[in-house]
């Protein structure tokens, strides 16, 4: 919070957040969504996301999605590419100056070449974890992609990367926070909106269930630090309904799309949601 000339506290400059749908897997079982799902059960699809923030001052492209090569290799639905979901909203990818990336497995930070000018703010641990030991494992290197972690180590290499220790400001009204779980190092958004503070928890939370029930997602490095996530999310939240998970279909409900045109593409999370089903 800002503090003004009278040594009071103000709220700063609040962000529009939204949310840009860009690709979706379905055909899943509820065991494909969480421990101890029933292999019987139908699970829900699980959409892809890109989240913005925006004011007057700073934009933020908070993660980077995948391309057609894994969209191919990974059976997903590729809907249409992250940087052509980002210009339906009047974004243009290559004079963007600063990506959040939650954390590097391959849905999240494809697509680094489409932002030829950005910084990538990223976690410490989450590229000690990705570029490190567990990666000879099979089951842990599965949601990374190599020739993306390669890109990602030549934008270090390049001076565009920031890293980040646990919890940091990168603006006022804008903080990330460092959860693991899912990931080494994944992080999770707190952002600023009219509506309050909004939490952008990534894969911290892949669906609603998962936080809501306590049943983590099966692709998870460790499964303490991912239950202990969900404590974290809200706490930062301002209530459940300021929370907005990683892959679930229902952003897209239960939220206010950008336009008529953009139903079921964009919407706006700095708007109240409907109530969840």
């Amino acid at each position: 919070m800002t503090t003004t000339q009278h040594g009071r506290a103000s709220a700063p400059e609040p962000f529009a957040l939204y949310a840009l749908r860009y690709a979706n897997h379905g055909g899943r079982k509820a065991w494909d969504n969480m421990i101890g799902g029933d292999p019987h059960e139908d699970g829900s699809d699980l959409d892809y996301f890109v989240w913005v923030a925006q004011r007057s001052d700073r934009t933020f492209i908070i993660d980077t999605g995948f391309d057609t090569e894994q969209a191919v290799a990974r059976k997903r639905d590729l809907i249409r590419k992250p940087h052509e979901a980002l210009a339906l909203i009047g974004i243009d990818a290559a004079k963007v100056d600063e990506v959040i990336l939650t954390h590097l497995h391959y849905d999240h930070a494809g697509t680094l070449g489409a932002f030829p000018r950005a910084c990538f703010h990223v976690q410490d641990a989450e590229v000690a974890y990705a570029t490190g030991r567990c990666m000879c494992h099979g089951f842990l290197r599965h949601p990374f992609h190599v020739e993306d972690v390669v890109s990602f180590v030549r934008h270090v290499y390049a001076g565009r990367v920031a890293f980040h220790d646990g919890t940091v400001e990168l603006a006022d009204g804008l903080t990330l926070h460092r959860t693991g779980g899912h990931s080494g190092g994944l992080q999770i958004v707190r952002v600023w909106t009219k509506r309050g503070w909004v939490v952008i928890a990534s894969d911290a939370s892949h669906l609603y269930m998962n936080m809501q029930k306590g049943l983590p997602f099966p692709a998870v490095h460790d499964a303490g630090a991912m239950m202990e996530g969900y404590r974290t999310i809200h706490r930062l939240a301002d209530s459940p309904q300021h929370v907005v998970p990683g892959h679930d279909p229902l952003v897209m409900a239960i939220y206010p799309p950008v336009s008529a045109e953009l139903t079921g593409i964009a919407v706006r999370l700095d708007e109240t949601p409907k109530e969840l089903p």
